[in-house]
């Protein structure tokens, strides 16, 4: 199986516009991020509609492609990247990796983790974190953290921006002190033929309620295989949390090597 990771970056956030640019110890964050990937894999492109991005990243040596502006989700423009890529190979043989280009910190045994999820059976795979003793109630109850539950084989069952599973019969104070709750981390890999199926399924009832477009794929019967991985991520949604990653980076970087990455979040 041939691996490929596609970053997609787009430049109009809401919350953030530019934000894949954004000066983080020295380096554009589109660039840590795809210094991060290739320390796993051996191809890897910056999918982007932005000509800045496009430019930042050739600048710094690396792929990148154009892409459609008018894209829903990554996922979206993941799929228009491989097919300006794929360069005739085989959709059944490739497995596209999606790695978030607002996680500077990505580790590389997240990115192996992922990968390692993928046998005959496997059409798409993500990875889960378990809350621990360090959450709190507020982390575990927080809607924008999507919570996943998945049977003893890996098979994701279920993913939703509340509580589950919900345990009843014991109060809330104590869940978390039962390993029995996960939060997902947004990284996927798609078998490259799965990832053009995908994309052109219909709205679903439960992503539309939660808005969570891995409940479309589910509902419509394909297989989300979950790997558990113990190493946090910090994705930068905000300008507050690249301040954070800033002082992360900093604190983790010993004095006269601002170019080393922490080895853990």
């Amino acid at each position: 199986m041939n691996f490929v990771g596609i970053i997609p970056a787009r430049y109009a956030s809401t919350r953030f516009p530019g934000k894949p640019l954004a000066d983080i110890g020295g380096k554009p964050m589109i660039q840590r991020v795809y210094e991060q990937v290739k320390k796993v894999l051996d191809e890897v492109t910056v999918a982007t509609d932005s000509d800045l991005i496009y430019a930042c990243v050739r600048a710094f040596g690396g792929n990148a492609v154009m892409t459609s502006p008018d894209h829903k989700c990554g996922t979206e423009r993941c799929a228009e990247a491989w097919e300006k890529t794929a360069c005739g190979r085989k959709d059944a043989d490739c497995v596209v990796v999606n790695i978030q280009g607002d996680e500077p910190f990505i580790q590389p045994e997240q990115i192996r983790a992922l990968c390692g999820c993928f046998d005959n059976k496997t059409e798409i795979a993500t990875l889960v974190k378990p809350f621990t003793a360090n959450d709190t109630l507020q982390d575990l109850e927080n809607p924008n953290t999507p919570k996943v539950v998945f049977a003893e084989d890996g098979r994701a069952l279920m993913f939703s921006r509340s509580v589950i599973p919900y345990l009843r019969g014991l109060p809330k104070e104590e869940w978390l002190g039962q390993g029995r709750h996960f939060r997902h981390i947004g990284m996927y890999a798609y078998r490259a033929d799965v990832l053009k199926e995908i994309i052109k399924l219909p709205l679903s009832p439960a992503e539309q309620a939660e808005s969570l477009e891995q409940l479309r794929w589910l509902e419509h019967g394909y297989r989300i295989q979950v790997a558990v991985c113990e190493t946090a991520s910090l994705g930068i949604d905000t300008p507050a949390d690249l301040e954070k990653a800033r002082l992360l980076l900093a604190a983790q970087t010993p004095a006269g090597d601002a170019d080393r990455q922490s080895a853990a979040i």
